[in-house]
């Protein structure tokens, strides 16, 4: 299916990042889930002086059909990641930082305890900074949590990417259950909570609706939904593009089942104004 010429408009257009990019590209040991991942706002984000950084590395364990970061056996943790996220922080005057990492599976907890580590690091240096962790599912194991110190953490995102009958197709390692049933012991504790979705492969409005559903009853408080647009001929295929005003539709429906705030459009992804987002909660 070619993409709509709004799409490609947007996609290509030129934008002012060259500051942002200049302060991450001299850091040797960072990745962005922005650049690794493709993704289609990075040029708006990085005019605005925000980033997602993506930690434990940019070599995923999983292969789920419709994501850009690369697949295969990681790296050893990088010694040198925290102290350059800290200085390229330090460097863009962030007040929000989203951290998200690959799928390390070959790591004992997923990576839980270097989550912890490096949002402590962070709010140590940084005491008023507020943050945000978009995670993997940690081996789907709810014990790995306790490897979390969630009194650090000011939002906890883990996306369920797509609904609950494309699993097997689009991410056969992952559950639907088993992320729910974490974002419902985060909640527990008293955190905000947040999740995303894509649109665009396949999906109808009942499983739509099934899946808002889902959401609200483990009491999440944000979702993104944001259109799926193919990084390659190798992955997987859209099925059809929506429409702005077929996302107004989807908020509309999400918020009247219940969810407090919902980010809906054609290019909003996890972290799209996650800041924006959070001050309206609260």
């Amino acid at each position: 299916m070619s993409l709509p010429k709004e799409y490609r408009n947007f996609l290509y257009s030129k934008t002012k990042e060259d500051s942002v990019k200049k302060i991450l590209k001299s850091s040797s040991h960072i990745h962005t889930v922005c650049e690794e991942a493709k993704c289609p706002n990075r040029g708006f984000c990085f005019s605005k002086k925000t980033a997602t950084f993506l930690i434990m590395g940019d070599i995923c364990t999983r292969n789920c059909s419709f994501c850009a970061i690369k697949k295969g056996k990681p790296l050893p943790l990088d010694q040198f990641e925290i102290d350059e996220i800290i200085k390229a922080i330090e460097e863009l005057t962030l007040d929000y930082v989203v951290l998200t990492s690959v799928t390390r599976d070959d790591l004992l907890d997923g990576g839980a305890s270097y989550f912890n580590l490096v949002v402590k690091k962070i709010k140590k240096s940084f005491p008023k900074i507020k943050i945000e962790i978009l995670v993997p599912d940690f081996k789907q194991n709810l014990e790995n949590l306790k490897n979390i110190d969630f009194s650090y953490v000011d939002v906890f995102n883990h996306n369920l990417e797509t609904v609950k009958e494309f699993y097997n197709e689009v991410r056969n390692k992952a559950s639907y259950d088993f992320s729910l049933n974490m974002l419902k012991e985060v909640k527990k504790l008293g955190k905000t909570t947040k999740s995303g979705i894509m649109v665009g492969l396949g999906e109808n409005d009942n499983q739509l609706r099934n899946l808002f559903e889902d959401l609200k009853s483990v009491s999440v408080d944000i979702l993104t939904i944001g259109q799926y647009i193919c990084p390659s001929p190798r992955h997987h295929r859209v099925v059809k593009y929506y429409t702005q005003e077929e996302f107004n539709r989807l908020k509309n429906i999400a918020e009247e089942i219940g969810i407090k705030s919902v980010v809906a459009g054609i290019f909003v992804r996890s972290s799209f104004e996650a800041y924006e987002t959070f001050k309206g909660l609260k």
